[in-house]
């Protein structure tokens, strides 16, 4: 995406509400395949055992307080 996407970007809004709906959609928008599959994987599973809520949470903050690393901070 954009190289002004980082913390508080509208890019991180739309990746966290993304992953709200489908727990790594969020990181597949942000180009972070291997963690978006992990995440929906881990979601479908553990929903099995009604667990699945601790990957959407964890899928929402990841996509919301992704920091590329070519962004500086300061």
């Amino acid at each position: 995406m954009s190289k002004n996407m980082g913390q508080g970007t509208a890019g991180n809004v739309i990746a966290a509400l993304a992953s709200f709906f489908i727990p790594g959609l969020g990181q597949l928008l942000q180009g972070r395949f291997l963690l978006a599959l992990v995440q929906f994987v881990l979601a479908a599973v553990l929903w099995v055992f009604l667990l699945g809520w601790i990957i959407h949470l964890w899928s929402i903050l990841s996509a919301a307080l992704y920091q590329p690393p070519y962004t500086r901070r300061g």
